[in-house]
C-alpha cells in the first residue's frame, strides 16, 4: 500500500454503515501499519460504543477473510492497538463527545477525515435528514477545522444530487442556495425554520409518533420537490455538499459521488451486502412472489457500482490529493463513481437476470413449497402501471374484502397478502420513479484521471474501481443475487 497511510490517523464517521465497514476492513487488511482509526458510532458511552462496534462491525462475515489471514488473536490485538470507537452523534457539534481526553487526542492526531455518515432513506423524516445529511456534514467540517494536522476531508455523497438529470451529468459542485428548478431560492436556515414550525404545529395536535413521522416525511418530499429534487435524500445530500463547499476555506475537500451501491465485486469476497439497498427492494418482492410487475423504462440505464469499488475510490482520492503532507494535485475535487458511461446496464437486463436466477434458484415459502416466478412485466408509464393495478388488482381486492366480511374473516391472510402486494407495488414505483425513468449518464472525466494516477503508482490492482471490467450478467447471477439472498433475505 502507498507508504503515506503508514503512521496516519484516520477518522471515519458512520462507522457501522455498509461502506464504512468495507473501508475499515480494507485499511486493516492492506495497511495494518496505519497509526489509528477513530470511528464515530452513535452510542451513549464507552462501554456501549465498544459493544456496538464488536456486534455490528467485527462480528460480521465481512471480517472473516482478515481473521483467517492473520488469525483471530492477532486480529483482536490489531483492533485493540489501532481501532478506537468513539461514542457520539454527527448531528451535534463536536459530535457530543463527552470524553475530553479522547476529543483532545483526536484534535491533535487526526490526519484524514472520511465522512460516510448519512441517512439514505429516500423519504426520511425531514428533521432527521436535515440533522444528519446537512448539519452533520457541517459539524464534520467544524470539527476538522479544530484538528491541528488534518490534510483532507473525503465526503461521501451521491451522484443523484443532480436530481432527475438528462444527458451527461458533469462532476460539478453546487453553490450555496442553488436550486435545480431555478424558480425558487434555497435558504438552509429557512428550511430549518420550516422544520421547527412544523414540529410545533404537530406537537400542538397531540398526534401519535407514527402520525408525526408520516407528516415529517411528507414535509421532506414537499420541500425537495419545491426546489427541484425528487426526494428528501438527494435534496439533503445536495445541501450538505453546499455547506461543505461554501465554508471549507483552506481545507482540502474531496467529494465522492457514487451511484446505486451494490454488493462487493471482489473484496474481501464477492457478494457481501447488508441492508436492503435500492434495487434489492424489488428483488425481495419478486423472489418471494409478492410482486412480478413494476414501473420503469426498459432502456433506462440503471447506474450501479459495487461497494468495494466505492471504497477503493475513497482511498485512491486520499492518495492522489495528499502526498508527503503536500497536496499532490488539487484541480478535481468531485468524483462520480459510476458505470453508466463506460459499462451501461439497462432495466430490461436486470429483469431478465432476475427471472433467470429465481427460475433456477427458487425460494420456498413458509409451508416448504417452491415459489414459482413469472417473467416480470414492465410498464413504461405511470398511467399504464396504475391502469393495470386498477383493472386486475383493485376489483379482486374488493371481492376478497367482501368475502372476508361475509365469512367471518376466513380470508384474512389472502386479503392482507393482496393488499400488501398492491401497496408495495405503488410505494416502490413512486419512491424509485426518478431512477426508473432516469435518462442521464454521469461524466467521469475526473474519475478517469484518478484511475490513471493509480495506474502510474501501480496501485490499480489494489484499488480497482474500474467498472468496465464487470460482466453484469455474471455479477448478478453469480455474485449480487446469491449475496443478496444469503446476507439480506
Amino acid at each position: 500500500m502507498e507508504p503515506f497511510l503508514e503512521g496516519k490517523t484516520i477518522f471515519i464517521t458512520g462507522a457501522t454503515g455498509f461502506l464504512a465497514k468495507i473501508l475499515i476492513e480494507k485499511i486493516l487488511r492492506i495497511q495494518p501499519n496505519v497509526r489509528k482509526l477513530f470511528l464515530l458510532i452513535r452510542a451513549s458511552d464507552a462501554k456501549s460504543v465498544r459493544k456496538r462496534f464488536n456486534d455490528e462491525v467485527m462480528q460480521t462475515e465481512l471480517f472473516s477473510v482478515l481473521r483467517e489471514k492473520i488469525g483471530a488473536n492477532n486480529l483482536n490485538s490489531l483492533i485493540e492497538e489501532k481501532v478506537f470507537p468513539v461514542a457520539g452523534d454527527i448531528s451535534f457539534e463536536d459530535f457530543g463527545i463527552e470524553n475530553s481526553d479522547m476529543k483532545n487526542k483526536m484534535f491533535k492526531e487526526i490526519d484524514i477525515i472520511i465522512n460516510s455518515a448519512a441517512t439514505t432513506r429516500f423519504d426520511e423524516r425531514y428533521d432527521i435528514a436535515m440533522d444528519i445529511n446537512v448539519l452533520g456534514a457541517l459539524n464534520v467540517l467544524k470539527f476538522a477545522k479544530r484538528c491541528e494536522n488534518v490534510k483532507i476531508i473525503v465526503h461521501v455523497s451521491t451522484a443523484y444530487v443532480c436530481g432527475e438529470g438528462e444527458g451527461v451529468i458533469p462532476e460539478k459542485s453546487f453553490t450555496l442556495g442553488e436550486t435545480l428548478n431555478k424558480n425558487s431560492k434555497l435558504d438552509i436556515d429557512v428550511e430549518r425554520e420550516v422544520i421547527d414550525e412544523k414540529l410545533k404545529v404537530l406537537e400542538a395536535q397531540s398526534l401519535t409518533t407514527k402520525e408525526v413521522t408520516i407528516a415529517m416525511r411528507d414535509l421532506g418530499i414537499q420541500r425537495a420537490n419545491l426546489h427541484g429534487w425528487p426526494n428528501t435524500y438527494s435534496f439533503t445530500k445536495a445541501m450538505g455538499e453546499m455547506l461543505l463547499g461554501h465554508y471549507k476555506e483552506e481545507l482540502k475537500l474531496v467529494i465522492i459521488r457514487p451511484t446505486i451501491i451494490t454488493s462487493t465485486y471482489k473484496e474481501p469476497f464477492p457478494g457481501w451486502i447488508e441492508g436492503v439497498k435500492t434495487v434489492d427492494s424489488f428483488i425481495l418482492a419478486y423472489g418471494k412472489g409478492v410482486m412480478n410487475f413494476c414501473f420503469g423504462d426498459p432502456n433506462t440505464k440503471l447506474d450501479m457500482i459495487p461497494g468495494d469499488m466505492v471504497v477503493n475510490s475513497i482511498l485512491a482520492s486520499i492518495i492522489a490529493h495528499v502526498k508527503n503532507n503536500e497536496y499532490y494535485y488539487s484541480e478535481e475535487l468531485i468524483y462520480h463513481i459510476s458505470s453508466s458511461k463506460i459499462n451501461p446496464l439497462k432495466t430490461s437486463n436486470i429483469l431478465l437476470f432476475l427471472y433467470n436466477y429465481f427460475t433456477k434458484n427458487p425460494w420456498m415459502n413458509k409451508d416448504g413449497n417452491i415459489i414459482k416466478v413469472g417473467k416480470p412485466t414492465l410498464f413504461s408509464s405511470m398511467d399504464s402501471f396504475r391502469k393495470y393495478i386498477s383493472t386486475y388488482y383493485w376489483p379482486l381486492l374488493k371481492i376478497v374484502e367482501l368475502a372476508n366480511l361475509l365469512l367471518w374473516h376466513r380470508f384474512d391472510k389472502i386479503h392482507k397478502d393482496l393488499k400488501r402486494k398492491i401497496d408495495m407495488a405503488i410505494r416502490l414505483s413512486e419512491l424509485y420513479k426518478p431512477y426508473l425513468l432516469f435518462h442521464g449518464s454521469f461524466d467521469d472525466a475526473n474519475t478517469k484521471r484518478l484511475r490513471m494516477t493509480m495506474k502510474e503508482h501501480k496501485m490499480d490492482d489494489v484499488l480497482n474501481f474500474d467498472p468496465s471490467c464487470i460482466n453484469w450478467e455474471d455479477y448478478f447471477m453469480k455474485t449480487h443475487l446469491p449475496g443478496a439472498v444469503n446476507h439480506i433475505f
